[in-house]
């Protein structure tokens, strides 16, 4: 009588161990499967951020008010711009931001006090808060050649931008996206005029 309650003994460790091999088993393959997914989607997430909605962290104040240093954006991957649009684009291995102020064809005229006319209408710029003609060594007027835009950021006392020959009108290629939405910080996050 004691081999027979032994043996149930050792019958009810067995499968007490089946069943915990088999549920380590288990755990594995759901481990494996959720490491595989999460890799698929960071894939994914980085592709479509590359891709289709660059995201973007400001540096420097050449956009203020508009956007200051450290905040981050999202920008869409576009080929129509108008007069107004905030762009990123590459500019010697960087990412600037700026604001599109006049499109292919375009006569751009600016003033000693940073009045800007393009073809011979004054630009209503509700987002800047003081005009200045900033760092320029362009004759004015000037027309925005094919496949080109002219940018200036909003704080044209400092901004660098295309009225310097050193950066001149941007090339349609050379952009990254139009710039719509605001993530960063919280308290700020929107869409952008």
């Amino acid at each position: 009588m004691r081999k027979k309650i032994t043996l149930a003994i050792k019958s009810e460790d067995i499968e007490k161990e089946l069943k915990r091999e088999r549920y380590k088993k288990k755990y594995r393959s759901s481990l494996k499967s959720t490491f595989f997914t999460l890799v698929a989607v960071a894939a994914i997430a980085v592709l479509v951020a590359t891709l289709w909605l660059p995201v973007l962290q400001i540096y420097g104040s050449s956009m203020t008010p508009s956007l200051n240093d450290g905040e981050i954006v999202i920008s869409i991957k576009s080929r129509e711009f108008e007069s107004g649009d905030i762009v990123a684009f590459y500019y010697n291995n960087k990412v600037l931001v700026k604001r599109v102020i006049a499109t292919s064809g375009e006569l751009i005229d600016i003033k000693e006090d940073g009045t800007v006319f393009i073809d011979r209408t004054e630009l209503n710029e509700p987002y800047i808060t003081e005009k200045s003609l900033g760092n320029c060594d362009l004759e004015f007027p000037y027309q925005v050649p094919e496949n080109r835009i002219f940018v200036m950021g909003d704080h044209r006392s400092v901004s660098v931008d295309s009225r310097n020959s050193v950066i001149g009108c941007i090339s349609e290629e050379d952009i990254v996206g139009k710039i719509v939405f605001r993530v960063w910080p919280i308290e700020k996050t929107g869409p952008l005029q």
